[in-house]
């Protein structure tokens, strides 16, 4: 089967990291796949399995440039470049690449709010043009049967969990509490600083990540005005080597994950395979995915409770059904299942 996965950058989010892990298990499988993608800053992040083909569009920035004319021209760039007649399928990643195309099966991994005139129509577009969904989570699925009457397939993420579980810690002078995905709306980061200032233990703060196509400096402003009124000085690594990673999560005392919007939680996912505590935002999507291998939290006092404990008094039990839950989720599988989705359509 000829299959295009597409997505809108070469930079370490979760959507370009589900859409190369996914390229490689279809690949290994025997199926002919080109990743097409944006090349904001140059190719991918990681070295890629030369099995999958890479149609990498350059994207050079532009000065100032704000989000709503960056997002019109992202989609304009891959329009142009991409040929959909050399494939059997065209499988979308996000709103942009969703955009980019005619005719596509889209993955949502999880429905956005936006205020952006051209990001509302980017996002509404990008459900309603294609003509199959895939999600992956049960609670995403149902948002978009709610919302827009959409029955999509549910296929959850896999995960490298050998890649994590084998992973030697990071070591470092003093235990630190651990976020990944950067500085912004949607990963929870002032409720973040807020609960590390309630903790009580002494531990540090590390946020790795954030690369993205958006413009969070207001954000981040806010975020800078809150540390320092909180006196508290968390260290804000930005992106992060891939093969860094794991060790950087393997050492970590516990995992910060107070998002307020998620589709599965994949960097939550690496951390339970790395044997470390998770604490994550109650949301159901969360419950659905992680069950009892993590610990919850509401509010900054309830996840400054909950990761305080998860620091003092890490429990074996819970790390090693994490560890299992991890090892279940593999990019076999969910390759597997989506070639059945393929020749379903």
């Amino acid at each position: 089967m000829r299959i295009a996965l597409l997505t809108y950058s070469t930079r370490p989010r979760g959507g370009v990291v589900h859409t190369l892990a996914l390229a490689e298990a279809l690949a290994a499988l025997g199926h002919d796949v080109t990743v097409w993608t944006l090349g904001r800053g140059g190719g991918f992040f990681r070295p890629v399995d030369p099995r999958v083909r890479l149609a990498v569009v350059p994207f050079p920035d532009v000065g100032g440039e704000p989000v709503g004319p960056r997002i019109l021209r992202s989609i304009a760039l891959l329009r142009e470049a991409f040929d959909p007649s050399r494939y059997d399928v065209v499988h979308a990643q996000d709103c942009i690449s969703a955009n980019a195309v005619d005719r596509c099966v889209r993955t949502v991994h999880h429905l956005d709010q936006f205020t952006t005139p051209e990001l509302v129509a980017c996002h509404e577009r990008a459900l309603t043009r294609p003509y199959a969904h895939i999600c992956v989570s049960s609670a995403v699925a149902a948002e978009l049967q709610d919302g827009w009457g959409l029955t999509a397939t549910v296929i959850p993420n896999g995960v490298d969990h050998e890649r994590f579980a084998t992973a030697a810690p990071l070591l470092t002078a003093g235990p630190y509490v651990l976020s990944v995905g950067g500085i912004e709306p949607r990963k929870g980061s002032l409720d973040l600083l807020r609960s590390y200032a309630l903790m009580d233990t002494p531990v540090r703060l590390v946020v790795a990540g954030g690369e993205t196509l958006f413009d969070y400096r207001d954000y981040r402003a806010e975020w800078d005005r809150l540390a320092a009124t909180l006196q508290v000085t968390p260290e804000v690594l930005g992106p992060v080597a891939h093969a860094g990673l794991p060790s950087l999560m393997a050492g970590a005392a516990a995992f910060a994950f107070p998002s307020t919007k998620e589709g599965f939680g994949l960097a939550a996912m690496e951390a339970l395979a790395a044997g470390v505590p998770v604490v994550t935002r109650d949301l159901p999507v969360l419950r659905e995915v992680f069950g009892d291998t993590v610990l919850y939290g509401t509010d900054p006092p309830s996840l400054a409770a909950a990761l305080t404990r998860a620091v003092k008094e890490p429990d074996p039990a819970r790390q090693a059904a994490g560890r299992a839950l991890a090892a279940a989720h593999t990019w076999e599988a969910a390759a597997r299942r989506h070639v059945t989705f393929y020749e379903s359509l």
